[in-house]
């Protein structure tokens, strides 16, 4: 005979817990931009927990005078053609979805896209180029989409205050700008926790 669950409850026997129900990851977008070789691709593949999607193409002779790399074609051989992408898994079932713009001018086409839905974004800069963040500036501010300024530290130095940049590149007070390292786990960790932090003061 089989026994109601009220009747195992008054027997002592404690029942069988029904299975958790599985439920669908809370997602948020968050975007890297910057210029042409400013560490994106770097920076996401750092960070993520899965094996980044990466639109990498080698770069050619082609590329001359399309694709300018600014002087640092010694360290620059592939480029990015469309987007890249990457994913953490954060505690409490969130789910941290990157995507790093293209930096050719070629391609700002494809910006109201991969924005579309963010809560913020990451602004990579080469203080050594720096005028290669003035779009990604330029597009953030004008769309009124949260964004940190990351100074991105190539070779583990800083070779210019961050009150310099700042005014250099003109950005509100309310825009954190802060040192990063695109191939530091740690670093560009930081970097994300300030942006969300930022993005969330936002909703208030």
């Amino acid at each position: 005979m089989a026994f109601l669950r009220s009747d195992v409850v008054t027997a002592g026997v404690q029942a069988p817990a029904a299975p958790a129900q599985d439920t669908a990851p809370v997602t948020v977008k968050i975007v890297i931009a910057g210029g042409f070789a400013v560490g994106k691709t770097t920076f996401i593949g750092s960070i993520s927990d899965i094996e980044p999607l990466s639109t990498e193409a080698a770069m050619t002779e082609h590329s001359i005078g399309v694709d300018d790399a600014g002087g640092v074609s010694d360290r620059k051989t592939t480029t990015t053609v469309a987007m890249d992408f990457g994913r953490i898994s954060l505690p409490g079932n969130l789910w941290l979805y990157l995507f790093g713009t293209p930096g050719q001018d070629r391609f700002l086409f494809m910006w109201d896209d991969l924005t579309r839905g963010a809560i913020g974004a990451v602004v990579l800069v080469d203080t050594e180029r720096l005028d290669a963040c003035f779009d990604a500036v330029d597009y953030f501010e004008a769309r009124r989409i949260p964004f940190v300024v990351a100074v991105n530290c190539f070779d583990g130095i800083a070779r210019h205050s961050l009150d310099d940049v700042r005014e250099a590149l003109a950005v509100s007070p309310d825009v954190p700008v802060l040192y990063t390292d695109a191939r530091s786990r740690a670093a560009t960790k930081q970097t994300l926790i300030t942006l969300v932090g930022l993005a969330m003061s936002r909703l208030r």
